[in-house]
């Protein structure tokens, strides 16, 4: 889905434009997106499967909700919306515990140029994975991972060939802070 977005810097400062996303990945121009991880206190990690039909990196395993922050919306606000939109949970800003923003470039071709900065965030997960609504033009499933398993096959590089390439340093991140709340 099409949808107007602001543009950033290459330092992630706004620039007061805005554009349509698909004009921003064919230009290569910097926008916010968020990135919300699920975690449960047992230590497993909330990932989605991205949909057959996704544009990029489809069928891999991500992030538990991502999506583009909308022109004018604030990022907390963004990552909540994400969250109702993809997996059919409501959440409060109070729940979510932002851990970071990072820069990402992915050349996926000449003609699509993501350059994004990911807010990133944690957020515990209190319901069961039963009850969570996903949305199908986006998820193809959801699935609760060991904490260790997606450490090994993200940062221990064992398997990172079904996951969106994120790169080391995000997944270890990630990683070593839902640790500092188990």
């Amino acid at each position: 889905m099409d949808e107007l977005i602001d543009i950033l810097d290459s330092e992630g400062n706004p620039t007061g434009e805005t554009t349509m996303k698909s004009v921003a990945h064919r230009e290569g121009l910097y926008h916010p997106t968020v990135h919300v991880w699920f975690y449960t206190k047992n230590g497993k990690v909330l990932l989605q499967q991205r949909g057959k039909n996704k544009e990029t990196h489809p069928l891999l395993w991500d992030v538990s909700v991502a999506g583009h922050v909308g022109a004018g919306e604030e990022i907390e606000e963004s990552a909540i919306r994400e969250v109702a939109e993809e997996i059919g949970l409501s959440i409060h800003r109070n729940d979510l515990e932002k851990i970071g923003v990072f820069k990402s470039v992915h050349r996926h071709s000449e003609q699509m140029i993501d350059r994004e900065f990911h807010h990133t965030f944690l957020c515990e997960l209190s319901v069961p994975l039963s009850t969570l609504k996903k949305q199908d033009s986006e998820v193809e499933t959801l699935e609760l991972f060991s904490l260790l398993q997606f450490s090994e096959e993200t940062w221990g590089l064992a398997n990172v060939q079904r996951y969106v390439p994120h790169g080391k340093p995000y997944y270890s991140t990630v990683i070593q802070e839902i640790k500092k709340r188990l």
